[in-house]
């Protein structure tokens, strides 16, 4: 069959998979939006649909202080006589964690705390026996993925933890996963940061705690070496097999925004490569050790779904639309057809608690998205929101003048405000209809108010990419409300359209 990468666009870094019967189960890391770790279902690795999230209580989840490198760092997903497992890492709060559910589309368990450190932890299961692994260092104080036992009931250490590789010698040796295919014991792993550099290199065994011999071929996967190529960073996969024993690799990538610039705005996403074994036990993967946009896989042709319209009728809080950190319910009055947000002094710029703010991922380069606002009594509008440090505003306010609407760019130190319109008075507010509009190489922002339009010119994505924010995330598209002018302030939104 041929299909088209990536399986889920935008900001859906660190996947890891497990299949149950015919449906598998995916899960990507989420940092410091709530809820947490989204979670997907599938019956045929290509189409996706998100069924929730695995964190969706605060007692589960807290998020205070993180910044967009904080909070929930890689997760890994098992299923293990019939009960679910997800173990991740609160870098802010706590370390390392699981939580467990027997129900997929319920709830899950609160925390169960590891004495163990590093990050990218994964689950490995065993008959009876639960061994957990991560990037991290063992009970002698050496580096590395490291090993030990452990009772999944307290999540206390039943075994020393040991260190069973240093990986094949590239930097940032992370996200580790152990197999056992036949009588061999393989271990996945990914080298030289998340970033350009980026690949996936395998060792085996033919015991479980080691030692493991370093695939001869390594990186067994990595578009390190396609200069010019818009998919860049393959690595931290996860291995799963089909129902009909072909084997699949699906790993996080990024689009860059044109063969020549080295700069990506939407995320680390999720794609797949087939997998086989050599002669020799080794593993093969994508287009001669590379992942393409167009790719070719066992099975029969199938149709990948390509959602491209959504509004406030198919889309829902807490699964598409999440928030930064935890928020405060008091201040969102959600209905089918209209939002309402009430604004506090917490701005999106904000590094310790939450603004009120709702943000879906930015899934493609090319989009329009827009909204119809009323009231005038608060900054609102629409964000393009990288980090606290960088982010773009389309909004309204009030002023000693009458409702101002303007273009706010903020890089850093750096914030410009431009394009400050007086909007004709009226007796009763006037709706404002926003709009952004994304390409490879700008965002144009636009409003339409009582029939005329405003051109409020546009800004260049690449200032709001992780190479220049230096974080893990991916632009978001938000709704927000800040700085009221009075504690009645509400802002309406509705018409929400998104579509790519």
């Amino acid at each position: 069959m041929k299909y088209h990468n990536p399986i889920i666009p935008g900001f859906h870094p660190d996947p890891s998979v497990c299949r149950v019967g015919d449906t598998y189960y995916l899960v990507t890391s989420s940092f410091n939006y709530f809820p947490g770790v989204p979670l997907f279902e599938s019956k045929d690795l290509l189409n996706w649909h998100q069924i929730g999230h695995v964190l969706n209580r605060k007692e589960q989840l807290p998020l205070a202080t993180s910044s967009t490198s904080g909070g929930i760092y890689a997760p890994t997903i098992r299923y293990h006589q019939g009960r679910f497992y997800m173990v991740t890492t609160n870098v802010d709060h706590g370390g390392n964690f699981f939580v467990w559910t027997d129900d997929i589309h319920g709830a899950w368990s609160d925390p169960i705390w590891v004495d163990q450190d590093g990050i990218d932890p994964s689950f490995y299961f065993e008959g009876d026996h639960a061994y957990f692994m991560s990037n991290g260092t063992d009970d002698d104080g050496v580096n590395g993925i490291v090993q030990c036992e452990l009772d999944l009931t307290i999540g206390r250490k039943l075994s020393p933890t040991r260190c069973i590789w240093q990986g094949n010698g590239g930097r940032y040796l992370e996200g580790p996963h152990l197999y056992q295919i036949g009588k061999t014991y393989y271990l996945l792993a990914s080298e030289g940061g998340t970033e350009y550099g980026h690949m996936m290199v395998m060792a085996k065994s033919d015991q479980l705690a080691g030692p493991y011999l370093s695939d001869p071929h390594n990186p067994i996967l990595t578009n390190r070496d396609l200069g010019g190529y818009q998919i860049q960073g393959c690595g931290h996969a996860d291995l799963v097999d089909d129902p009909q024993g072909n084997w699949w690799l699906i790993h996080l990538a990024f689009r860059q925004l044109d063969q020549y610039i080295q700069h990506h705005i939407t995320g680390r996403e999720v794609y797949l490569v087939p997998a086989t074994f050599d002669e020799s036990g080794w593993l093969q993967a994508g287009d001669q050790g590379t992942t393409r946009a167009e790719m070719t896989g066992p099975g029969q042709a199938l149709q990948q779904d390509q959602h491209r319209r959504f509004d406030f009728t198919n889309t829902t809080i807490g699964q598409e639309w999440v928030y930064l950190r935890n928020l405060e319910l008091a201040n969102y009055r959600i209905d089918q057809d209209t939002w309402q947000l009430h604004g506090t002094d917490v701005t999106i710029d904000n590094t310790q608690t939450s603004p009120t703010a709702l943000f879906v991922r930015q899934d493609e380069l090319d989009f329009t998205y827009a909204v119809t606002l009323t009231g005038a009594a608060q900054e609102a509008g629409i964000t393009v929101y990288m980090s606290e440090n960088q982010h773009y505003e389309l909004l309204v306010r009030p002023t000693d003048h009458g409702v101002e609407l303007l273009r706010r760019l903020s890089l850093g130190d750096l914030v410009q405000e431009d394009h400050q319109i007086i909007l004709p008075s009226s007796a009763s507010p006037q709706p404002v209809r926003l709009t952004v509009t994304g390409s490879n190489y700008h965002y144009g922002f636009s409003a339409t108010v009582a029939g005329k339009q405003y051109d409020l010119g546009q800004a260049q994505t690449k200032y709001l990419s992780s190479e220049v924010a230096g974080n893990f995330t991916g632009v978001m598209l938000g709704l927000f409300a800040q700085k009221p002018a009075a504690t009645s302030a509400w802002s309406t939104f509705s018409d929400w359209r998104y579509q790519y």
